[in-house]
Parts: C-alpha cells; sequence; structure tokens
C-alpha cells in the first residue's frame, strides 16, 4: 500500500497485519469522522481520525518501535464516535470538559469489531495491544509527549498553515526516543515544540470556536437522541449518516432547525460572562518537553524556561466560556 501523508510524505506499508486492520470496517469508519468534531463551520481546515491514526501509526513505525506499539498506534481512536470529542458534550457525563468518552468505551468497542480476529490470526494478542501500560511512547498523561500528541500537534500545524511540511521532516531529525520516552536533542528544539502547541491549545484545541462547535454539536446530537430521530448506536456511524438522517426532520421542527443554525455558525455568538446562555468548559492541553542537555542529562523544558511551569500550570486548566447566542 502506497500512502501519501501529509506529515510524513510517501510511504509503503507493508506489514500484512497493519494492511489488514487499516482495510477493516472499524478501521475505514474514521474516513468519516472529523478529528475536531463538527470543523468546517469554524476552522479553515480538516483532517479526519483516519488520517491521524495512521499518522500515529507511521510516526511510531518511523523510529521503529515493536509492531506491537505500532498496532496500538494506528488503533487508538477506533472507538471515536461521530463528531468526535462532541460526543462527550451530548451524553451525561458531566460537562464535557474531560473529553474522556472515547477512552471509557475503548476496550468494550474494540472486542465487538473484526481486530481481535486479525490479531489472532497474526499471532498477536489483543488483551497485549489493548493494555496501554505496554506503549509509553504511544500515549502518556500531559504534559509529556507521545507519538497521539506530536502527531495530532503537527497535523493541526500543517493543516492550518502554521509550518510547512520540510520543516516538519527536519524536525523529526532533532527528535529522539530515549528510554521510552520522546526527547530533543537540545533546550532549542524542545522549546520552539512547546512553543507551537501553546499556539495550537489557545488558537484551536481550547479555543472560544472549539467551545462552540462542542457545545453545538453536543445540544445538536443530544436533541436527535432525545426525540429518537438517532438511537445510541447510530453515534458510531459517520458524521455525514447521522447528520442526513436528523436533517430530515429540520422542515418540521422548530428547535432542531435553531440547533442546525448555531452548528453551522449562521448565528451570533459571543463569549459574555456577564449574560449567557450556557457555560461551557473546554479541556486544554499543554506540553513540557523533555530535552538532553549539555551533558547529556534528560531534563524538562520548565528546569530550563521557569516561566514555562507557569504556562503549563495555567494552560493544565480546563478553559471556562460563557455562549450568548442571537437566538
Amino acid at each position: 500500500m502506497i500512502y501519501e501523508d501529509k506529515v510524513y510524505g510517501k510511504v509503503e506499508i507493508t506489514e500484512p497485519v497493519v494492511l489488514k486492520l487499516i482495510n477493516s470496517k472499524a478501521f475505514q469508519r474514521l474516513k468519516g469522522i472529523d478529528q475536531g468534531g463538527y470543523s468546517k463551520p469554524f476552522f479553515p481546515f480538516y483532517f479526519t481520525r483516519y488520517e491521524h491514526s495512521l499518522g500515529v501509526y507511521l510516526l511510531l513505525k518511523k523510529y521503529e518501535v515493536s509492531l506491537q506499539e505500532q498496532i496500538a498506534g494506528l488503533i487508538h481512536d477506533v472507538s471515536h464516535s461521530c463528531f468526535s470529542h462532541g460526543i462527550d458534550y451530548a451524553l451525561a457525563e458531566g460537562s464535557g470538559e474531560m473529553q474522556d468518552h472515547q477512552d471509557k468505551v475503548f476496550k468494550e468497542f474494540v472486542l465487538k469489531t473484526e481486530i481481535p480476529l486479525i490479531l489472532k490470526k497474526h499471532k498477536l494478542s489483543i488483551d497485549y495491544i489493548l493494555n496501554e501500560e505496554n506503549f509509553p511512547l504511544k500515549e502518556k498523561e500531559i504534559p509529556d509527549l507521545c507519538a497521539d500528541r506530536i502527531d495530532y500537534s503537527l497535523r493541526t500545524a500543517i493543516e492550518a498553515g502554521l509550518v510547512i511540511k520540510d520543516w516538519v521532516l527536519k524536525y523529526f531529525k532533532k527528535l529522539k526516543v530515549v528510554n521510552n520516552n520522546w526527547v530533543f536533542e537540545d533546550v532549542e528544539n524542545a522549546g520552539n515544540f512547546a512553543r507551537l502547541f501553546l499556539k495550537l491549545n489557545r488558537e484551536f484545541y481550547a479555543g472560544l470556536n472549539s467551545a462552540v462547535m462542542f457545545s453545538t454539536a453536543g445540544d445538536w446530537l443530544a436533541y436527535g437522541l432525545s426525540k429518537g430521530y438517532i438511537d445510541y448506536q447510530d453515534l458510531y456511524a459517520t458524521d455525514k449518516f447521522v447528520i442526513q438522517k436528523i436533517s430530515k426532520y429540520i422542515k418540521a421542527d422548530k428547535k432542531l432547525a435553531q440547533l442546525w443554525r448555531r452548528l453551522n455558525n449562521k448565528v451570533g455568538i459571543r463569549n459574555n460572562p456577564k449574560n449567557y446562555d450556557k457555560k461551557v468548559a473546554v479541556k486544554s492541553r499543554i506540553v513540557d518537553p523533555l530535552f538532553l542537555n549539555s551533558k547529556k542529562e534528560i531534563i524538562r523544558f520548565s528546569q530550563i524556561e521557569v516561566d514555562w511551569r507557569l504556562i503549563v500550570k495555567k494552560e493544565l486548566r480546563p478553559k471556562k466560556y460563557y455562549l450568548k447566542f442571537d437566538y
């Protein structure tokens, strides 16, 4: 399989088990899942969970980690529902700010797919693959770097026009794997990545537009569920399928039509703590990269840049918005 990726360029994928997983129904569905949620009305770029998931696999493959960890990276997002983290705001799971519904259902979801059988045929253990403790490069807690965080941030930066692909490819030459950690060769590159991620978080991941997108997507999906326009299982189809299924009722349902206009950014929306219709909290992300100092010791960027400690502490708090809709 020859695949042209926006971050890693043209690559050939030959591993039989990986090819079967990519071609599985569970993985192919991700082509219809927006990485951001419902991006097009709110952002000037768009990419899918399919692109990101393949990207995590390609990053891990690039650094020649075990096949098991490459596979874990490939399938890590297969349980994402339509509208990605928009589901956290649709279901009765608190404020939605944790954005962890996908993580809660991941194992149960995977076990119901063809993935376990594919792995078994290739003499690979599904239990091992589903145990995140086995794969420290794929996933780590914020503010550490991990393959998931590296890929979606660089992918967003390229799509948003903040960096170019050639710059990213050179960037990888400064990034190493040391003792199961992602480590930059020097403080300059660690700092550049940290500041890029901060910009992405403030402008995209936890910005006002994301708050509006998550809130309106959650309201629209929740209303569709409450009226029986869709059922719970429909949430695990594609964005397009759910949109088409609910949209059939727009002409006859004024409330649904209003929520649809809000979801498509067709009404005025302001952040007004003194006069608001809805309070929304959004998960905030930040990184504090590791790097090698002059003594070849592994230390954090915040150990050199004291101000970064304060930034990390501040950015780890969920961002709160007070949305006032024109109608």
